[in-house]
């Protein structure tokens, strides 16, 4: 027996199928083990040495794989073809050794893409595990662990608030840090840009003043509206007729077909989605076989898949889109490890595949693909400039026309940046003609500070400087969203306030480990290491050997000095310089103290030198504003019933009022959905909860007030939630006990086996059965009564079609017979065995149906000298086998 290892349950029970019965194929689900997250999992004292542990939640997985590994002849491990996958590969064998487990002949096998050929022709050339790439994954796995367990510690002690720092997380959280503040200090100038609408043999164009009374413009020549006015005034009062037409050829050659960077920025682009997300997407369509593995730098296909795309380029057009020879594309990337080929579709015939998200995807994949072998798009490019008649005002005009479209036909690359103006088409013109004028106009601009980054921006930039790597984008980007050190609106990035504070304290203390060229030769070194060029051991040591003593050194300060330097630091950003030449420090509440940044127990802030006098504070994401800043406890009235002061005060999780001081003190926090706050309204909320009365049912009171989720009421440990603040105080008994019925009956679960359906699809097209959607314990599947069909990852349940679903019902149905008949002798050797007089005691009613179970197996006692072999599936036991209990095997 051949055991195979693989990454995915998925993935292992397509293979299983390509493979001869000889075979049993089991997943890893993922990593098996890890460095423990404590101190001293990395011992660089003892030459780097690693403890690893196994995850907790991969027992039973390591438990079946140890007890099919001690049976197998031979351990196949082939998991994903790039590093992670080597390391993974390498972790299972060190297990199944450490366990006395490991068969006498272990191999690797890798394979671009799960397909019956690609599959069974990797199994026929396994090699030895990769040395080389093993010792890059260590040296990454351990810089990441010394650098997140050494320095996130100096940050908890000298940086309240803050939460971890990682060694390429904390570099591109400066990338968005810098961008802020690079929108921070900008100034916007005014511009003003003069344009004609005009026409010419009835085709319209627009035309931009680039001359002015002898003066060659640019952007900014024209900087207030005096002579907006006067430019536009020439050209209204100009008779403009063409001086030259310069027309040039160009050609637009396809890129290449995606890279897992550069899919990550088109799925941005074009359809939306996160960089999480599209790899998440991506990982469904590579194991339903849809398309070659989706974590690679390079650009090159294999010469059988450009020979299938220049064949489907010729079906789908005409021989003239097909280039005189096959396009071959070299990687940008200065070492393109994981995989060698690049993303595209198994299978060029199929230009769909999967539903939803899936099949969008997928589309924008083979499009990308097929493109990258088809002919360059021909264009010609014009340029027209049009003179008055004092030749000191000229109107230029350009654009383009497509005379073939080539790849264009098929697909165009997104881009980030506006519209070129140059394609705009432009009517036939020679010298001498005079378009006529329909419309002069001056607008005003001001130039725009960079734009925030989007997830496809940010990843083009960090592939530019060579921060990380194709694989670890995903990861980084959504370790940034989950430390909320950044957040997203409109798709772009904005900093938060803890995010600057840590780019803020890195920069000051970690300058060299923050720094984009040297976190890009790191990169270059564990390149290194993964192509056996340098030792891993050596490149650790010569980064350790500068991490260890500056944390030491920064960890002995006290957190008031480093405040202090953090303070000065910031200065420019917290305290910018006044437009009237003012102290920016002079606090504007009390007139005489300097604002200076503290550290306080919930994170950084500023507040007044004067305090406890003066007690005006603002947040740290407040740059030299005054709009929200706290001057302490405002005070709204006093309680007519206590006499005491209502306060309106300001804490963690932002304004609240409290009456009373010290454990008989009250307090609430301020709904966002009152807009002014007053005594009434403040008294209100801190008479809550409300007890609006009691149910006429049960007796038990109806409560309500306003929690962790909004408003709500409760009634017996039931809750039913209120649409706003105001409804607390205003609902009423009838309106209670009502929402209190709607919910119960909406939360109520249906009595099981009267599971209604999410979609009744429509009737089967060949046998006329209903057919629906089901939510099942684990997952989607459809069913027409007869036959259950789970629903692959690639096809999302609210895009399914009846005749997707019914061609899963068909394919699940061709399967079952053969799964049927494996089963349905289970019950019937124990029958068969049984003596005449027994079989004729078992038909007497006193026999309970358990009886007919098979008692639990026990191996065979050392006497007997029958041979011990797993039954592979050819007996009653099958189930045995596949569900791995701990007594798996029988005697044959």
């Amino acid at each position: 027996m051949q055991l195979v290892i693989v990454e995915s349950p998925a993935k292992a029970k397509t293979i299983e199928k390509y493979l001869g019965s000889d075979y049993r194929v089991l997943a890893s689900y993922g990593h098996v083990r890890d460095l423990p997250p404590k101190d001293g999992s990395v011992d660089p004292d003892d030459a780097f040495a690693m403890t690893w542990e196994n995850y907790a939640d991969k027992s039973k997985q390591l438990k079946a794989i140890t007890d099919l590994a001690k049976l197998a002849d031979r351990l196949i491990l082939a998991t994903d073809p790039d590093r992670e996958g080597e390391a993974i590969s390498w972790h299972v064998r060190e297990v199944l050794r450490a366990r006395k487990a490991l068969p006498k002949e272990v191999e690797r096998v890798t394979f671009n893409a799960i397909t019956k050929a690609t599959v069974t022709e990797a199994m026929k050339n396994p090699r030895e595990l990769d040395d080389d790439l093993i010792d890059a994954y260590r040296a990454r796995r351990a810089l990441d662990y010394l650098v997140g367990f050494t320095l996130s510690p100096v940050l908890w002690r000298k940086l309240p608030g803050a939460k971890s720092a990682g060694r390429v997380q904390s570099v591109s959280l400066r990338l968005i840090v810098q961008r802020e503040r690079e929108i921070d200090v900008f100034k916007p100038q005014e511009y003003w840009s003069v344009t004609a609408d005009m026409e010419h043999d009835g085709t319209a164009f627009t035309s931009r003043l680039t001359q002015f009374e002898g003066n060659k413009l640019d952007r900014l020549s024209i900087g207030n509206e005096g002579d907006a006015q006067r430019a536009k005034q020439a050209v209204l009062d100009g008779n403009f007729s063409v001086q030259s037409v310069e027309t040039k050829p160009a050609g637009r050659n396809p890129p290449p077909p995606f890279t897992t960077s550069t899919l990550q920025q088109e799925a941005s682009r074009k359809l939306g989605f996160s960089a999480d997300h599209t790899m998440r997407i991506a990982q469904g369509l590579y194991e339903d076989g849809a398309i070659t593995y989706m974590r690679t730098d390079g650009v090159q296909m294999d010469s059988s898949a450009i020979s299938a795309a220049r064949l489907a380029v010729a079906n789908r057009f005409d021989a003239s889109y097909v280039p005189d020879k096959p396009r071959q594309y070299q990687s940008k990337a200065k070492n393109a490890q994981e995989a060698h080929e690049a993303i595209r579709p198994t299978d060029f015939g199929k230009d769909k595949a999967g539903g939803g998200d899936h099949a969008r995807l997928y589309d924008l994949i083979f499009k990308r693909a097929l493109a990258s072998q088809m002919a360059s798009a021909r264009m010609e490019r014009t340029t027209v400039e049009m003179a008055d008649g004092t030749g000191r005002n000229i109107l230029r005009a350009t654009g383009q026309v497509v005379l073939f479209p080539g790849y264009l036909a098929l697909y165009e690359e997104g881009s980030d940046d506006t519209a070129d103006e140059d394609a705009r088409r432009l009517p036939r013109m020679r010298e001498g003609d005079a378009p006529a004028k329909k419309k002069v106009d001056a607008e005003q601009h001001f130039t725009q500070p960079p734009p925030r980054f989007s997830e496809a921006s940010l990843v083009k930039r960090m592939e530019e400087l060579g921060i990380g790597r194709p694989s670890t984008y995903a990861s980084i980007i959504k370790t940034l969203k989950d430390r909320a050190y950044v957040r997203i609106e409109k798709n772009r990035f904005f900093a938060e306030e803890s995010g600057r504070l840590v780019t803020a304290f890195l920069e000051r203390f970690f300058e060299k480990y923050v720094g984009y060229d040297y976190t890009a030769e790191l990169e270059e070194e564990l390149d290194d290491v993964s192509g056996g060029r340098a030792q891993w051991q050596s490149v650790l040591d010569a980064f350790w050997r500068d991490f260890k003593p500056r944390t030491n050194e920064v960890m002995e300060q006290q957190p008031s000095a480093i405040t202090a330097e953090l303070d000065t630091f910031l200065a420019p950003y917290l305290f910018p310089a006044k437009a009237d030449g003012g102290d920016p420090r002079l606090c504007p509440n009390c007139g005489e103290g300097q604002p200076a940044l503290r550290g306080g127990k919930f994170g950084a802030f500023i507040a007044c030198s004067n305090y406890p006098e003066c007690k005006y504070t603002r947040r740290f994401a407040q740059p030299g504003g005054d709009a929200e800043a706290d001057a302490g406890p405002s005070t709204l009235g006093v309680d007519p019933e206590t006499n005491l002061p209502v306060e309106r005060k300001s804490g963690r999780f932002g304004p609240y009022i409290q009456i009373g001081e010290g454990e008989a003190r009250k307090m609430a926090s301020i709904p966002k959905d009152i807009g002014e706050l007053d005594l009434e309204w403040a008294l209100k909320l801190l008479s809550l909860p409300r007890t609006i009365g009691t149910h006429p049912e049960t007796g038990e009171p109806i409560t309500a007030a306003i929690g962790r989720y909004g408003p709500y009421l409760k009634h017996a440990g039931k809750y039913a939630r209120l649409g706003s603040t105001a409804d607390v105080f205003e609902t009423g008994m009838n309106a209670a006990v009502v929402k209190l019925a709607e919910a119960a009956a909406g939360g109520g679960r249906t009595a099981r086996g009267a599971q209604a359906p999410l979609k009744i699809l429509g009737n089967h097209p060949r046998t006329e059965a209903e057919i629906k959607l089901m939510e099942g314990r684990y997952g989607a599947y459809v069913t027409d009564g007869t036959t259950n069909a789970t629903l692959p990852k690639s096809i999302e349940k609210d895009q399914l079609t009846l005749e997707e679903a019914a061609s899963l019902i068909d394919a699940r149905a061709a399967a079952a017979p053969a799964t049927k008949k494996k089963k349905a002798p289970a019950k019937k050797p124990a029958a068969k065995k049984a003596p005449a007089k027994d079989a004729a005691k078992a038909k007497t009613p006193a026999k309970k149906a358990p009886a007919k179970r098979p008692p639990p197996r026990k191996p065979p006692q050392r006497k007997s000298r029958s041979l011990i072999l797993p039954c592979k599936g050819r007996g009653p036991c099958e189930a045995w086998w596949r569900g791995l209990p701990q007594t798996y095997r029988c005697v044959t």
